[in-house]
């Protein structure tokens, strides 16, 4: 079951406001979910996705293997577009992954990890190019919305479809997902973006990436923006 359900946020409304509003919407497709298909693994595009990932985990009290936040895996396509056009290149020859939150200033590209056909990409560009392509993506959904003067919606659902056909056909792909996390990357009660191979139970693995210094500081930075928001659910 593929939860889109939620409002968009407006002009004004603050971040508890979007959160209280959507928390309702989404709790009660959750309620339903369980009472007509109680053995469905659940992904959430609604956002703030990290957020809403978390209460359909608490909500549901499903096996946290069947609940799957979507937002990585659009934020890695997005990193593999803006690589394509530095590199000249065809996105599909590129494995590149953004772990952490899904939003403007909590995913984490991770450049030192993305390759292309197997060479790391860093060999290929300049420092200056690598910043560019990493601000670039992170504002990629602002970029668009701007542009479009609506949310994505292509992109997004071709992630959730992608997502879909994995567990359907079990395909066992690594996508970055937001999952529960219990001491994975040293976070603890928390549903955060980190690679994971989805197939037919949902997702199976997290892929523990040995970050430096500097990137699980950026997780660690990332996780404490999400919890914050997770927060505002205690309120509600």
């Amino acid at each position: 079951v593929v939860i889109t359900s939620g409002l968009p946020r407006k002009p004004g409304m603050t971040r508890e406001e979007l959160i209280g509003t959507n928390a309702g919407i989404v709790k009660g497709v959750c309620e339903n979910i369980l009472k007509y298909s109680p053995d469905a693994i659940i992904i959430v595009i609604s956002n703030p996705m990290d957020t809403m990932t978390y209460l359909a985990l608490t909500a549901t009290g499903l096996p946290k293997n069947r609940i799957i936040g979507m937002g990585g895996t659009l934020d890695s396509s997005r990193f593999k577009y803006q690589l394509s056009q530095h590199l000249g290149c065809s996105p599909s020859d590129l494995n590149a992954l953004v772990v952490g939150g899904h939003g403007d200033t909590t995913m984490i590209p991770l450049i030192r990890y993305a390759t292309w056909n197997s060479a790391p990409v860093t060999d290929f560009l300049s420092a200056e190019q690598q910043h560019q392509i990493i601000n670039d993506t992170m504002v990629g959904g602002a970029t668009l919305t701007k542009l479009i003067g609506t949310s994505a919606w292509y992109a997004p659902g071709a992630a959730g479809a992608a997502l879909v056909e994995s567990i359907v056909r079990d395909e066992k792909k690594l996508f970055t997902c937001c999952v529960s996390l219990e001491g994975e990357y040293g976070q603890k009660d928390i549903c955060l973006g980190v690679p994971v191979t989805i197939g037919r139970n949902g997702w199976e693995k997290i892929i523990d990436l040995k970050l430096n210094a500097e990137e699980q500081a950026a997780f660690n930075k990332s996780a404490d923006a999400v919890r914050s928001m997770n927060d505002v659910l205690k309120t509600l």
